[in-house]
């Protein structure tokens, strides 16, 4: 399968092409399935997720903190006012 971009002579390549139409690189002559994928940026397959967060992040985790003791207060009042006027 043709990549995208030469990998010879770096002209694009039309998808189903068995050649490049720059150069005249082919799989025998020039690109193959690791030219296809190697442009990709992809990680390695030995790749640590987690020890890219702890480096990227500084290995902190984000403890939530609950909601603020106003709100409990706010939810309380609003609760006894909707419950008087509807025993009302």
């Amino acid at each position: 399968m043709a990549p995208e971009i030469c990998p010879n002579c770096g002209a694009e390549v039309p998808p189903k092409a068995r050649a490049c139409p720059e150069c005249g690189a082919d799989e025998q002559t020039g690109w193959s399935e690791e030219a296809r994928v190697g442009g990709l940026d992809l990680p390695d397959e030995n790749f640590d997720y987690n020890d890219f967060v702890k480096r990227e992040f500084g290995g902190k985790s984000v403890v939530p903190r609950g909601l603020h003791w106003f709100w409990w207060v706010v939810g309380l009042v609003l609760l006894v006012v909707i419950l008087t006027f509807w025993l009302r």
